[in-house]
């Protein structure tokens, strides 16, 4: 199923909504996490694209599974070969990681920055607050540094996933 689309290997079309869904991801995870006056106005953005990203991440880990057996099966694989798209899927997989990771916090800090907007305790659809409590004010910023360690691993490996994959391509190497 991810090994052709019209004919044309599905791994290098796949691959590039990875490639731009993933930074998509980070700078709405930064956005939501450091610009609170546009967290209202991107909350659907930011549900959204963190389920989407790690799905464009995991198409692409399975066309580049489906490419790789492509090429043993007809025979232009060279132990050499395997070993480098072995190192680029390894950085994939630690891409798709990263990138399911980020969804989880973002995911999280929306629901803790939804709650203490409405007040811990209070109704839904209860006034919202303009003092968050202690308790939530802690746990905004553990979930501020997590999402800024996790967006900046995600860019690290989504980063070095395409150049390892760019070098094979275009250099060999």
């Amino acid at each position: 199923m991810f090994e052709e689309i019209l004919g044309i290997p599905a791994h290098p079309l796949l691959v590039h909504a990875a490639v731009v869904f993933v930074p998509l991801q980070i700078l709405a995870a930064l956005a939501y996490a450091l610009v609170p006056f546009v967290r209202r106005y991107i909350v659907w953005f930011v549900v959204g694209i963190a389920v989407i990203a790690p799905i464009t991440v995991f198409t692409a880990k399975l066309s580049g599974d489906a490419f790789r057996a492509r090429k043993i099966r007809i025979g232009q694989a060279s132990d050499e070969l395997l070993a480098r798209i072995d190192q680029h899927s390894s950085f994939g997989v630690r891409t798709l990681y990263a990138s399911l990771i980020l969804s989880v916090l973002m995911i999280l800090m929306l629901f803790a920055q939804t709650r203490s907007r409405r007040g811990v305790g209070s109704p839904p659809g209860g006034a919202e607050t303009s003092t968050p409590g202690k308790g939530s004010m802690v746990l905004g910023i553990i979930l501020t540094v997590a999402v800024l360690g996790a967006g900046a691993t995600a860019g690290y490996f989504v980063f070095k996933t395409g150049d390892s994959g760019a070098k094979m391509v275009w250099t060999g190497s």
